[in-house]
């Protein structure tokens, strides 16, 4: 334990040793944050102010918009700064929330994806039944039940990872990811990634099986459906979230199931910018070309703010 409170800050990896790019790297992760952040927050907005949209599925895509904000709000605003001031200090305190929190919007996502994939079995199986099973009460202590495991689920690890003593503080990665810390523990490193790696797949595979299984029930379903139209529509509320899911459960597998090495790498940063970065960009984007309902409730949000800002043009003029 004396190595570890040695360990006052982690130094995060250095994307050049050239300020010029330094300031490409913030500039680049402005921009992809912002526009992650934009996407998001549209979908927010667009499923609070339009009744339309006051259905399970809106609600849990709301709140899977609400996580990947916090998830890229937890790891891309440090590297950004760092970046800018041509550091790469975080302190001791700073990497543990941002190890929680990412950990925790993470899982959330998984879960949330998971309960989505119920929600749309739900709808096409048993559409009779659906508002009686998914009421109010029942959605809310489902997405209770997923911040609840998520916060579990991050305290677990964050509490594995960082009791154990430290050997050196330089996290080869540009957030404070749980592999590269794990390098860095004076403990039996091949132990502790084991049972870290084989939690983490028991987890997404439980889920991943599930999703699975929920769908080729949901396909068949469709497929009974005489109508070309209800197909098209039953399909239509299926394939977002089933590409939402895919992207989110294979972009981790690159980086985290393929042969790791004991020096950073391009490739590593790559994969990692992959899983971390992507999957709450292309959230928005993905569900807004797929749903026509989201995509009118979103054109009419549009609108309306460009209607409003040019009354206020007129009326200062």
């Amino acid at each position: 334990m004396e190595n570890q409170t040695s360990v006052s800050e982690f130094l995060l990896l250095e994307f050049s040793n050239t300020h010029q790019l330094q300031i490409l790297h913030f500039l680049l992760f402005l921009v992809l944050y912002l526009a992650t952040v934009t996407g998001n927050l549209l979908i927010i907005v667009a499923v609070a102010f339009d009744h339309h949209l006051h259905t399970p599925m809106y609600f849990f895509l709301m709140s899977l918009a609400i996580q990947d904000l916090g998830s890229v709000s937890a790891i891309m605003p440090k590297s950004m700064v760092n970046s800018l001031f041509n550091t790469r200090h975080i302190s001791f305190s700073g990497c543990v929330a941002q190890f929680f929190f990412f950990m925790f919007f993470a899982g959330s996502d998984l879960s949330l994806l998971t309960v989505m994939a119920y929600d749309r079995y739900i709808a096409i199986c048993y559409p009779l039944q659906y508002e009686m099973i998914m009421n109010r009460r029942a959605c809310t202590q489902m997405l209770a039940g997923v911040w609840i495991f998520s916060v579990l689920n991050a305290v677990l690890h964050a509490c594995g990872t960082f009791s154990t003593p430290f050997c050196s503080n330089v996290v080869d990665q540009f957030f404070c990811e749980i592999p590269k810390l794990l390098k860095l523990t004076c403990s039996d490193l091949n132990q502790i990634e084991l049972g870290y790696i084989v939690f983490i797949v028991i987890i997404a595979f439980g889920c991943f099986i599930f999703t699975t299984v929920t769908y080729v029930y949901i396909f068949t379903a469709v497929l009974r459906i005489p109508s070309v139209k209800g197909r098209q529509k039953a399909f239509s509320t299926c394939l977002p979230h089933l590409t939402v899911f895919s992207i989110f459960i294979f972009t981790p597998c690159f980086s985290y199931l393929r042969p790791s090495s004991n020096t950073p790498s391009n490739l590593d940063l790559a994969f990692t910018m992959i899983y971390s970065i992507v999957p709450p960009l292309l959230n928005p984007v993905i569900y807004s070309m797929r749903n026509k309902d989201l995509k009118v409730a979103l054109i009419k949000l549009l609108d309306l703010r460009l209607s409003s800002k040019n009354g206020s043009s007129t009326f200062l003029l």
